[in-house]
C-alpha cells in the first residue's frame, strides 16, 4: 500500500502512528449489544434469547448475550472449552455449585465440567454475556447426550431467525468473523 492509502491506528504514546497489519480485517463492534429492537434478539427456547455479539467461525467460539425471562432449570450440559461469564442482570447458579453468579460478576467456567444452570424464581429476567469457547453438549437427568451447541449452530439459527424477521440473511455476517 501507498503511504496515502495504508491503515493506521491513533498515534503509540509517543505520537508515531501504528500500521494496522496489511491483511488484518477491520475491528467489530456492536454498539447496541443489547438492543432495544427485539427482532436482534434470536430465539433459543420458550423465553429465551441470544443476542450474538461474535460468531468466530475460524477460531471456533462465539460470544453472546443471553436473555433469560423465565425461572428453574435452563439446561444441563457439558463444556468442551472454557467458558466466560460477565452477568448484566439478574442472577442464576449451577445446581451443582455453591456460588450465584449475580449481577455484575463474572465467572470462568473450566473445560469438561457438566452443570444445571438454574434461574431463581424472583428473577424475572436475566442476561449474561458468554464467550463460549468450543460447544456445549446437552444432557439429559441421566447424563446422556440430547443436543449441543457451538459456533455454526448458533449461525444457523440466527440466520434463519433474521431472515424469518425481515432483517434478511445477510444480517448475521456483521458478526462472523
Amino acid at each position: 500500500m501507498s503511504k496515502s492509502t495504508e491503515r493506521t491506528h491513533p498515534k503509540n504514546l509517543v505520537g508515531f502512528p501504528q500500521p494496522i497489519p496489511r491483511f488484518a480485517i477491520n475491528d467489530l463492534v456492536v454498539p447496541d449489544a443489547v438492543p432495544e429492537d427485539e427482532r436482534e434478539w434470536v430465539p433459543q427456547a420458550p423465553n429465551v434469547w441470544f443476542r450474538p455479539l461474535i460468531l468466530n467461525v475460524t477460531q471456533g467460539y462465539f460470544v453472546n448475550v443471553l436473555r433469560v425471562r423465565k425461572s428453574g432449570v435452563l439446561s444441563r450440559h457439558r463444556h468442551d472449552g472454557p467458558v466466560h461469564a460477565h452477568v448484566l442482570k439478574g442472577r442464576w447458579y449451577y445446581l451443582e455449585h455453591d456460588w450465584t453468579a449475580i449481577e455484575g460478576s463474572y465467572a470462568h467456567e473450566i473445560p469438561g465440567e457438566i452443570h444445571t444452570l438454574y434461574v431463581p424464581e424472583d428473577v424475572s429476567e436475566m442476561m449474561t454475556l458468554f464467550h463460549v469457547t468450543g460447544a456445549y453438549t446437552y444432557l439429559d437427568e441421566e447424563g446422556r447426550p440430547v443436543g449441543y451447541e457451538d459456533v455454526f449452530t448458533k449461525l444457523e439459527a440466527a440466520v434463519k431467525h433474521y431472515e424469518a424477521v425481515g432483517l434478511g440473511t445477510d444480517y448475521v455476517r456483521r458478526f462472523i468473523r
